[in-house]
């Protein structure tokens, strides 16, 4: 809504890229709230080189990192509604085997970060989807506690706070991390 899983998809892009051969694709999934809704929120107009995903598009995909702000702990309707649109391709298994991952934004530390992404396990499992943690790769910045940061082992993440607050250095650099280590495994699988 307010534009940090944005910032994180572009670094978790610019991590998948740094991987020789591999690329990495944008796209979001289409809004369901009304338009004087969003106005009332004051969400600003999203960007609209960023197309919206299909559920026909996922299946040439090699891996999929889906980015998403949680709403009481869980994926917002938004994203709910494009999983739930996958019946075509989950009939047919269209995605079994294939790579996943999720990396989150919350608006506060108690606020989801894990069960964000631990509840939306559940949509890579029935699509017999293989789930990719980053676990603790990204180090020793996991365990700083001189600042405020977002991520778990499940995924790289933000504190949105009331939306004004925007992804700091340190979250920035963990989604690139996750982008770099996913697109790392999904090439070593595509090559062996």
């Amino acid at each position: 809504m307010y534009g940090h899983v944005e910032a994180m998809a572009k670094k978790i892009k610019e991590g998948v890229e740094n991987v020789e051969g591999v690329e990495g694709y944008l796209f979001r999934v289409a809004e369901t709230l009304p338009a004087d809704v969003l106005q009332k929120m004051h969400a600003p107009p999203k960007d609209e080189s960023i197309p919206i995903i299909s559920a026909s598009d996922l299946p040439g995909a090699d891996a999929i990192l889906f980015g998403f702000p949680t709403r009481y702990g869980t994926m917002p309707a938004q994203m709910k509604a494009f999983f739930d649109s996958t019946d075509e391709i989950w009939e047919s298994q269209q995605l079994t085997g294939k790579p996943g991952g999720f990396f989150v934004s919350t608006g506060t530390q108690g606020g989801g970060q894990e069960t964000t992404a631990w509840t939306a396990i559940t949509q890579l499992v029935h699509h017999g989807m293989l789930f990719i943690p980053v676990g603790y790769t990204f180090g020793a910045s996991m365990f700083k506690l001189d600042e405020v940061k977002a991520g778990s082992p499940y995924g790289a993440g933000t504190f949105a706070g009331d939306g004004t607050k925007l992804p700091t250095e340190i979250e920035l650099a963990f989604a690139e991390h996750q982008g770099r280590y996913t697109a790392g495994i999904v090439k070593r699988l595509c090559t062996s």
